[in-house]
């Protein structure tokens, strides 16, 4: 994982990320591509190359809670023990969003989801990323498997971003994560994954 030491590297990498750039890169979950938060050109990016649904909102994701909790909440005590247990892994949360989120993120919705996956070649990407967030969603065009290997991520969207990360043998489990909406005092499953709630 050399790349993430390269100074060179991540300015260059810094500098498209700022200009609209998207990435694809591996989770503990499946592959992902993820442009900056603010970032509306990469965003739309996203949509366009996977001819997703703009009513599908992205999630934010980073190699720490920290992170991300500017972005959300509400964060009720259960929500909170949910955290503790489950990041980082295989657990989405969705929050209520603060004004630092976009609404081009989030689908013009009032809710954010956030995680932090298991996985160290995306903890460093975080690492290195101005702001250490991403706005992500699967790697794959919309309606079809996501990518689960560094060759189907080349494949499936290689040619739409500007880089696709290896994965260093830090491989994916292949299963989605549960996505839980956490608004208030309500806990509610809308897709089970592999973290049992």
């Amino acid at each position: 994982m050399e790349i993430f030491n390269d100074k060179i590297f991540i300015k260059d990498l810094n500098e498209k990320l700022k200009n609209g750039g998207v990435v694809s890169f591996v989770t503990d979950t499946v592959w992902g591509v993820g442009c900056l938060p603010n970032n509306k050109n990469g965003v739309e990016k996203i949509y366009e190359l996977k001819n997703r649904d703009r009513s599908k909102p992205l999630i934010l994701m980073s190699n720490n809670v920290e992170n991300l909790l500017p972005y959300v909440k509400n964060i009720s005590p259960y929500a909170k023990e949910l955290i503790k247990k489950h990041f980082s892994g295989a657990l989405t949360l969705i929050f209520e969003k603060t004004e630092k989120t976009p609404d081009f993120v989030t689908s013009y919705k009032n809710t954010v989801g956030i995680r932090v996956p298991d996985n160290e070649v995306f903890k460093k990407l975080c690492e290195v990323i101005d702001g250490h967030v991403l706005a992500t969603t699967s790697a794959n065009l919309s309606n079809q498997p996501p990518a689960k290997s560094y060759e189907e991520a080349k494949e499936f969207v290689g040619e739409y971003v500007d880089y696709v990360f290896e994965d260093y043998g830090h491989k994916c489990e292949g299963l989605a994560s549960t996505v839980v909406l956490a608004v208030n005092d309500e806990i509610k499953v809308l897709r089970q994954g592999s973290v049992i709630i």
